[in-house]
């Protein structure tokens, strides 16, 4: 991608993994999460991050290897990230990477050279913002878009809420480069609608996702639309060659 776009004609739609949440024995598990991210790539998902956090790296890289595959034989329009390790995603072709919030992983311009030295110049960079002041920084470096949450609460974890999310997007409309705002945490297709009238481009989850009838909910979801916001110049990606 490289740089933002300025208007949206429909939510975006971003599926982050979590094999935990299937029932069965490990190697059931893992076949589960890829016949999912198949259908959710057949469905039309524009994103899906592979996050499974507990794997050791070659454990990561070989799943990644085998995501992209399924990806790539169902829909070559959707993106695969994985999470964190910019690394695992050159070396598993993975379209991107996901880097986390608070400085945990490198900022979205290092994590970006790393794929341009591998002689991908065009890496989808995603970063997960928890303030104002993250989201910020995400864009200064280059960000592909943020994924801002948790919006809702759910179970002990509270939510930042919907007046949050509008402060954060009502900056990014203001802001000329408009670097998309996914809303994560506690989303659902009965409250999704509330979350792009804050202005947030489209909609990240993992129960939402992983849960229920995948079809009917990518369905629901995809005709949900967002206002268009004016239209503002589009700007080179400051770490893009050329």
């Amino acid at each position: 991608m490289g740089e933002h776009s300025a208007t949206f004609l429909s939510v975006l739609l971003y599926y982050i993994t979590d094999r935990s949440q299937f029932p069965g024995t490990e190697e059931e598990k893992h076949a589960q999460l890829l016949d999912n991210i198949a259908a959710a790539a057949r469905w039309g998902v524009d994103f899906i991050q592979l996050r499974e956090k507990d794997l050791s790296a070659r454990e990561l890289e070989l799943l990644a290897l085998q995501a992209v595959a399924v990806v790539r034989r169902n829909n070559d329009s959707t993106k695969l990230l994985i999470n964190s390790r910019a690394d695992i995603a050159v070396a598993a072709g993975a379209d991107g990477v996901h880097l986390r919030s608070a400085g945990a992983d490198a900022s979205a311009s290092d994590a970006r050279i790393i794929f341009h030295k591998a002689e991908n110049i065009n890496p989808v960079i995603a970063c997960s913002c928890h303030s104002l002041q993250e989201v910020a920084d995400a864009e200064a470096h280059g960000a592909d878009f943020a994924v801002f949450g948790p919006v809702f609460g759910k179970g002990t974890v509270q939510g930042v809420g919907i007046d949050a999310l509008r402060e954060i997007c009502e900056r990014e409309i203001a802001a000329s480069s408009r670097m998309p705002v996914l809303a994560l945490g506690g989303v659902t297709v009965e409250n999704a609608m509330s979350c792009l009238e804050a202005g947030a481009a489209g909609i990240a989850g993992i129960r939402l996702f992983q849960s229920g009838e995948l079809g009917q909910t990518i369905s629901e979801l995809r005709r949900l639309h967002p206002q268009p916001t004016a239209t503002a110049p589009r700007r080179r990606h400051p770490y893009q060659p050329g």
